[in-house]
Parts: structure tokens; C-alpha cells; sequence
């Protein structure tokens, strides 16, 4: 493998300002790489290679000219295939949009092409990001880098397993009850959701549009910092994006922590959890008393109740955002329909993959007459006591600590036959989305299989700096993240 490729991106920037190497070269390197293990992770729904090299030609001609380049010019990224890109299929890993073209680009792709991030290929997903494994898509599973018989973590596993695999450098997935901190988790990498508002929904394939949330995967916790720093932002094209200014997060990136009260969450440290991830949590929290920082035990007591919020709150939200997927606008559309009628349920039969169609009929149940008070209104009410629950606690601690997943990656096939294992692989990371509050998973370890833990940060909303400050203060006591999977 190319030795730049396992390097991160800060590093790789100044590569590029040495003029060590180019940013064609760099691209170029990228998709040699992609050529060796794409054939066993199986991270891409397609290749945007005209895209990349345009980009990283614009870098090289403002590094010839001595011009000053954007933050992130030049370094590799892959987007999740739920976002648009103008001119690229984006498919959402369904066969329902399998030759679906974007007609325009989402707000995010937007501000990485101005930045001149050279997007290199589309990342593999749990079809319309629904699934914990990556098993969903209508395109193929994802394997773990660490181990190819492991699954990477959902639904943007393919994000994950793209920059562990050294595919890329960044990438960016999307999250709506743990589809960004999960596979960081399981892949060893960091993945970072921010406070929901902070990024830009417009271009992104809805699933849940009260719980979706775009954010960064990287290697390091700086490399995550510059890239939630160049997609923030408000958007009027998003009725939902947070109007404030966006900091440089990389400033205040080693601040001292001495003093200041982190919180561990009692409900997801009890039965459950693998001895591994405990004792890898526990690490953490020795890592921080000797930074000097306060440990605090508390207690979220609706947090138990999480999971059954969120599945009824975005089957619900998922029921009526994929309505539009009929066969009539766009996308697939079953051949040989008799009647209108035949033609959206052919259309919807055939077009959506089984775990998709039974989150559209759980939705559809709870919003249904006779049965909406009961479920939905129910699940706004509890929603709020989540979010109740965090904003008591962040009154005492700065952030919260918990393990990102009770356990580590798992083999392929070991839960698909079993809905309720597979959901509540999420119970520590769906809260944070219920609450709108950032989250992120930093590598923490390795359990003695060899396969990666992570450790789950909270941070009260729109405390993104502090949420890197933690993580980075942890990051650097450790090697976890220099360790690079053998592909």
C-alpha cells in the first residue's frame, strides 16, 4: 500500500503544500488501492472518477500558482449513496433507484467540491439507511476490514469501511439512530453525528427527516474536526438548519480538561455488555481521571425506553418520506402493471427490499386511525422525557461517556434472522438522535478477537468543540487509531 494513504489527512495537506506529491497522484494512488481489496470489502455502489480527477487538477493548478488552498483541497472522501451528486447514480442501496441519476447536488456536496475535496466513489448502505450491519442492500454486503467474515456496522458501512480499508481518507455517512457512531465502532475509525441542524439535510435521501443527521468519518479526531467544519452551516434550502456561525473546531482541540466533569452512563454500563468493551470503557475513564477531569456516575432513566420510541417515531417518519418512491416520477417501475393500482403495489412490492418493507408497514400501523394517540403521540410525549433526561444531567457534567455498542462487530448472517437482536445493537447510540445532541465514537481498543471498540462521547447541542476536545484529549493518550486494518 501506498504509505501516504495511511496517513491523515492534516498529513496528507501538507504532503500536497511540500509538493511532495500532487493531488492527481494522491487520487490516483486512492483508486489503485480501490483496485487491490474493493473485491473483498465491497464498500462502493459505483466510482466517480471523472469527478476526483477534475477536482484534484483544480488543486494542483492553485498549488502551482502558489494560490491558498481550502481546508480540505485535494484529500480523497467518499460520500454515502444517499446523498446527491450531480451526475452520479445515487441509489440509496435500492434496487427502487438502481439507475437513478442526480439531477442536482445535495448542500453538503456542494461545499466539498467548493473546498475542493475530490469526491472519489459512492459508499454502500443499508438500503434507505435502514439496518445495523450493512446486510440490507440491494447491492451486496459490506465486509469489515478488520475481519472480512464481520459485518461493518450500519447503515453506513460502507462510509466506514472505506477509510479503514485506506479506500480514502474522509467520508461522509449519514445518521439517524447510530448509522455513523456504529460502524466507526465496529470498523475502528472515528464517526461523529452532530447536533441535529448543524449540517445541511438538503440533497440527502430522507429515511427519518426529525432524526437524520449528516456527519464525518475519519481516522483521527482532527481529520473529523476539519470536516464537520467545512459542511456546517446554514442552509435556507434546509427549513431545519441551525442559523449560528461556524467555529473552527480544530482550535480548541487540546484544551486542558483538568476540572471538568464527565458523566458515565449507568444504564448502558450494566447486563449485556461484553467484558472487552467494559474493560475498554473503564480505560477511559482512568485515561480521564489522570488528565485530571471529575467522573460522575448518572443515570438517564428513560433511556431503557429509547429503542421503542425510535421505532415507532421513524417507521412512523420513514412510512411517509419513501410514499414518494411510486413508480411514477422516478426510479423503478414495474413492467407489466394492469391498473394504476397494480402498478404502485408491483411497483413497491418488487422495488423495496424486505427489512425496508417492514419499517414502511410499522410506520403506517402507528400513524393509522384508532392507533396514532396510542403509539406515535405517545412516542413524541417520551421523546421529550429523553431529551429531559440530558439536559438535567449537562446542567452537572460537561459530556457524557458510554461504550458506543454493547459488543463488538459480528459475522455476517448472525442476526439477520432476528430483528429485535439486530435493533438493539443501537440502545446506546439512539438517544443522542431522540435529543438532537451531537454524538461521536472514537477508537478505544480491541477486544481478543483483534476487533475494534469504540467509546461513545455525548456533548449538550451545539457543543461540538468540547465533543472534540474530549475525544481528542482520550485519542492522543492512546494508539488505537494509528492501528490501521490489514485488508
Amino acid at each position: 500500500m501506498n504509505e501516504l494513504l495511511k496517513k491523515s489527512a492534516s498529513e496528507q495537506r501538507k504532503a500536497l503544500l511540500n509538493k511532495e506529491v500532487s493531488a492527481v497522484e494522491l487520487v490516483n494512488a486512492t483508486y489503485a488501492r480501490i483496485d487491490e481489496v474493493e473485491d473483498k470489502v465491497k464498500a462502493f455502489n459505483s466510482l466517480t472518477k471523472e469527478t476526483a480527477i477534475e477536482t484534484a487538477k483544480k488543486v494542483d493548478e492553485k498549488i502551482a500558482h502558489g494560490e491558498e488552498l481550502p481546508l480540505l483541497a485535494g484529500i480523497p472522501l467518499v460520500l454515502k449513496d444517499n446523498m446527491n451528486l450531480i451526475g452520479s447514480k445515487t441509489t440509496a442501496s435500492s434496487k427502487i433507484l438502481e439507475n437513478f441519476v442526480s439531477p442536482y447536488n445535495a448542500t453538503i456536496t456542494d461545499k466539498l467540491l467548493e473546498n475542493l475535496v475530490p469526491i472519489i466513489a459512492k459508499a454502500n448502505l443499508d438500503e434507505f439507511a435502514m439496518g445495523s450491519s450493512n446486510e440490507n442492500s440491494a447491492f451486496g454486503k459490506v465486509h469489515n476490514p478488520w475481519n472480512l467474515n464481520k459485518v461493518p456496522g450500519g447503515s453506513s458501512g460502507g462510509s466506514a469501511a472505506s477509510v479503514a480499508a485506506c479506500e480514502a481518507t474522509l467520508s461522509l455517512g449519514s445518521d439517524t439512530g447510530g448509522s455513523i457512531r456504529l460502524p466507526a465502532s465496529f470498523c475502528g475509525i472515528v464517526g461523529m453525528k452532530p447536533t441535529y441542524g448543524r449540517v445541511s439535510r438538503y440533497g440527502l435521501i430522507a429515511f427519518a427527516s426529525s432524526l437524520d443527521q449528516i456527519g464525518p468519518f475519519a481516522r483521527t479526531i482532527e481529520d473529523a474536526a476539519m470536516l464537520l467544519q467545512v459542511i456546517s452551516g446554514y442552509d435556507p434550502k434546509d427549513s431545519t438548519s441551525i442559523n449560528a456561525p461556524v467555529e473552527d473546531y480544530t482550535k480548541s482541540l487540546n484544551n486542558d480538561i483538568k476540572g471538568r466533569k464527565i458523566g458515565v452512563i449507568k444504564e448502558l454500563m450494566g447486563e449485556g455488555l461484553s467484558d472487552d468493551v467494559r474493560k475498554a470503557v473503564e480505560l477511559a475513564i482512568e485515561t480521564y481521571k489522570q488528565q485530571g477531569a471529575e467522573i460522575v456516575e448518572v443515570s438517564l432513566p428513560n433511556l431503557k425506553y429509547s429503542i421503542g420510541i425510535y421505532y415507532i417515531l421513524a417507521t412512523a417518519e420513514c412510512s411517509s418520506n419513501l410514499a414518494r418512491f411510486d413508480g411514477v416520477k422516478y426510479g423503478y417501475r414495474y413492467p407489466d402493471a394492469q391498473n394504476l393500482l397494480d402498478m404502485y403495489t408491483k411497483t413497491r412490492a418488487n422495488g423495496f427490499g424486505p427489512e425496508v418493507k417492514r419499517r414502511i408497514m410499522l410506520g403506517t400501523y402507528a400513524l393509522s386511525s384508532g392507533y396514532y394517540d396510542a403509539y406515535y403521540k405517545k412516542a413524541q410525549q417520551m421523546r421529550r422525557l429523553v431529551k429531559e433526561d440530558f439536559d438535567r444531567v449537562f446542567k452537572e457534567v460537561d459530556i457524557l461517556i458510554s461504550p458506543t455498542c454493547p459488543n463488538t462487530a459480528f459475522d455476517i448472517g448472525a442476526k439477520t434472522e432476528d430483528p429485535l437482536s439486530m435493533y438493539l445493537t443501537d440502545i446506546a447510540t439512539i438517544s443522542a438522535n431522540l435529543a438532537g445532541i451531537p454524538g461521536l465514537s472514537v477508537p478505544a481498543g480491541f477486544d481478543s478477537d483483534g476487533m475494534p471498540i469504540g467509546l461513545q462521547v455525548l456533548a449538550p447541542q451545539m457543543k461540538e468543540a468540547d465533543l472534540f476536545n474530549f475525544s481528542y484529549k482520550f485519542e492522543q493518550a492512546h494508539d488505537f487509531y494509528k492501528q490501521i486494518a490489514n485488508v
